[in-house]
């Protein structure tokens, strides 16, 4: 009984305590591939109603962050020709601000009996799932979008099919600076006891 006393704290600890950190402010190291299989792991424990894992996981590590750049800078040279060096080198180091990044690929069966709004939440309860897991670990992670979720290109960039999106961009590393907590709400404010 004192184990899982000790254990209910420690996980609760661990929810209170969680904050996402800026993808700008990241450092190395990151997570090693079994702290990365780990952290999937955990995220593919989401609730998934009829069993039916709509999401999957993109990798960026590496030189793959640097060629993600290059994806970002081309739109960027698509959607302006004249655009400026600064731009480009922000869509350059995009996916360089953390050591590695996970996209969550939210991909939705159509004409089942699961509701399509139950798997894109499954989806965002993965997400959920992997930024816990990432600071149970000791790192930090940010999950974000950008333009770069939304943009055609970059979809067909990297594989993703029609009745796929992206839930988000996870940016995982270590703080470069101390983290500072921001207001939270008032839970009271938000509760309506029926």
């Amino acid at each position: 009984m004192v184990a899982q006393l000790n254990d209910t704290a420690g996980a609760l600890a661990l929810l209170l305590s969680r904050r996402s950190g800026s993808a700008k402010a990241m450092t190395g190291p990151g997570p090693s591939g079994e702290d990365l299989a780990t952290i999937l792991k955990a995220g593919a424990r989401a609730p998934d109603h009829g069993k039916l894992a709509p999401w999957r996981f993109i990798l960026f590590e590496g030189e793959a962050r640097a060629r993600m750049g290059v994806v970002l800078a081309d739109c960027a040279r698509q959607d302006d020709p004249r655009v400026g060096s600064e731009r480009l080198a922000v869509e350059r180091n995009r996916f360089l601000r953390a050591p590695a990044v996970v996209a969550v690929v939210s991909r939705v069966r159509e004409g089942i009996a699961i509701p399509e709004w139950e798997q894109s939440l499954s989806a965002g309860a993965v997400c959920t799932n992997i930024l816990l897991a990432s600071h149970a670990l000791g790192f930090v992670a940010n999950w974000i979008t950008e333009w770069c979720a939304y943009d055609p290109r970059v979809k067909a960039a990297l594989g993703l099919k029609t009745t796929e999106r992206i839930a988000g961009f996870i940016y995982i590393g270590r703080p470069a600076m101390p983290l500072e907590d921001r207001p939270r709400p008032d839970i009271e404010a938000l509760v309506t006891r029926y």
